[in-house]
């Protein structure tokens, strides 16, 4: 089972910033950015350019992973 949410440092156009993600959704969000030949810093920024300003990025990012992970 997952322990709390853990924080990660990303890069966003240049600027800083930090998720608070569970170790599995960390995890598979790192392995579908290799899988895609991206850094996580790039797919991240493709993930918040697309969100909606009414969710945060940590949830668009694991809604992100479970969309990914069930189409495939």
């Amino acid at each position: 089972m997952s322990r709390r949410p853990q924080k990660h440092s990303l890069t966003l156009r240049g600027h800083r910033t930090s998720v608070s993600l569970e170790d599995e959704f960390w995890e598979a969000f790192c392995k579908i950015a290799a899988q895609k030949g991206q850094p996580i810093n790039v797919l991240a920024a493709e993930i918040d350019a697309e969100r909606g300003v009414e969710i945060g990025l940590a949830s668009a990012i694991r809604v992100y992973v479970l969309k990914h992970l069930s189409a495939h």
